[in-house]
């Protein structure tokens, strides 16, 4: 960070609150309003607080490889030659001779989910005059937006659990910390929030189509390019949210009982096939390579943690084929839930992380002994809204805890999840509540 921080980023600040106060009118209602502007301060809060980390605990990090030795580079180039500029930002892993003196500079030049958030941050850098605090307040804003739009997309569906599932999306220490500075997590939670609503919008609400369908494809697109992995977990579940959805819409309770397992059938082919699509055109991730690359990801990450003396962990030995790897899915959903332990921290970032882990599972443990373990198993594989959201963020749980095994780097990766888990417990206790008013009134 530098001097002009000082001065450029509260201005900006103040522009986007101006700007925030004037548009909430237009997007929230009178009982969700009082959550719109305390959901962007803390998403502002945290994208500057990732930066302080990165810049006075870790003395360096992803943020500013993305920033220092990524966006600056293009920002130079627009301001040499904004022609220049322009082909950096489009362009691909291919080196040009009007542009190498800029990309050669770029450390993740080449890598294409990388240079994804060094384009975009390159782009934010021609309103920010390359500020580095203030362009992680753009990241954060634009991870925003996607996050409110994932609010009302459930608001909507669910109304008196306002507060619960704000709490779920907005006010989870770890979602808005790592979920706002400049770094892939920000774009893409932001991104899963724009799926979820333009999902919701083309197969239930039914309104928007069109801009709804672009969102969507961009979204995917964002997934795709910048973590393939949280899309492969999340279509399976988008899939069967969609045509479960479809099922409860059956009033006759026979027909709804036979046409269930041909429609669910269809939908697990489909989400089958979705996947294998889109792992084609990533090795790492097609059918055939997951196991490996999951067993290649965990060994250098333990590696590295074993050697920088960091936050290591691991499920144990196990054969990394897909057998050896769903005997251990237990465990690996465990550990990205509920890990780390008190007695596994070892630094001040890991305390939080065990605080916010162990609030969950007395969450969780709860709303199971609130709703009952039967009624929640019941609710859990009929509604068709707790099946997306357990399904897409169990399995997420399980893809990263298998592969992460460091609890440092898994306090990051596993952030797409809670939103989902966290409504789903809300929204499971809603359920609750409507079939035990409902037994009160009979």
């Amino acid at each position: 960070m530098e001097i002009k921080d000082l001065f450029i980023t509260p201005v900006l600040i103040i522009i986007v609150f101006v700007f925030a106060y004037f548009v909430r009118r237009s997007v929230t209602d009178e009982q969700n309003r009082r959550y719109f502007l305390p959901g962007l301060t803390l998403k502002i809060i945290g994208a500057i607080s990732v930066g302080f980390i990165y810049q006075f605990y870790y003395n360096g990090g992803d943020t500013f490889t993305y920033f220092t030795h990524g966006s600056r580079h293009i920002w130079e180039a627009f301001m040499n030659n904004p022609l220049h500029g322009i082909q950096l930002v489009f362009a691909g892993s291919e080196y040009s001779p009007e542009t190498f003196q800029y990309a050669s500079k770029i450390f993740t030049y080449g890598d294409l989910s990388s240079y994804f958030v060094v384009r975009m941050a390159g782009i934010l850098d021609l309103i920010t005059f390359h500020t580095y605090s203030a362009t992680a307040v753009l990241f954060a804003v634009i991870s925003f937006s996607g996050l409110w739009a994932m609010y009302h997309a459930f608001y909507k569906m669910y109304p008196r659990q306002h507060f619960g599932i704000a709490v779920a999306i907005f006010f989870i220490p770890s979602v808005f910390f790592w979920g706002s500075g400049i770094l892939k997590d920000t774009i893409t939670i932001g991104a899963l929030g724009w799926a979820t609503y333009a999902i919701y919008n083309l197969f239930f609400d039914k309104k928007h189509l069109v801009i709804s369908v672009i969102i969507l494809l961009f979204s995917f697109y964002t997934l795709y390019t910048v973590k393939i992995y949280i899309l492969l977990c999340y279509i399976p579940a988008a899939i069967l949210w969609i045509f479960s959805g479809r099922i409860s819409k059956i009033k006759n309770v026979i027909i709804r009982f036979l046409v269930a397992p041909l429609v669910l059938g269809i939908a697990g082919v489909i989400g089958y096939y979705s996947v294998v699509k889109v792992g084609e055109e990533d090795p790492r991730y097609n059918i055939e390579s997951m196991s490996n690359t999951a067993k290649t990801t965990a060994e250098w990450i333990h590696y590295v943690s074993i050697r920088d003396q960091g936050s290591a962990y691991t499920l144990g030995d196990f054969d990394y084929s897909p057998t050896g790897m769903l005997k251990k899915f237990p465990l690996a959903v465990w550990v990205s839930l509920y890990r780390p332990y008190f007695w596994e921290i070892h630094n001040v970032v890991m305390l939080l992380s065990a605080i916010e882990s162990f609030i969950l599972l007395l969450f969780t443990v709860y709303v199971v002994f609130r709703v009952g373990l039967i009624k929640s198993m019941r609710l859990s594989s009929t509604k068709s809204i707790l099946i997306f959201c357990f399904l897409f963020s169990i399995v997420f749980a399980f893809a990263v805890g298998v592969s992460t095994y460091n609890f440092g780097t898994l306090a990051r990766y596993k952030i797409p999840l809670f939103p989902f888990f966290v409504a789903g417990l809300f929204i499971l206790l809603d359920y609750s509540n409507r079939e035990r008013k409902t037994t009160v009134l009979d």
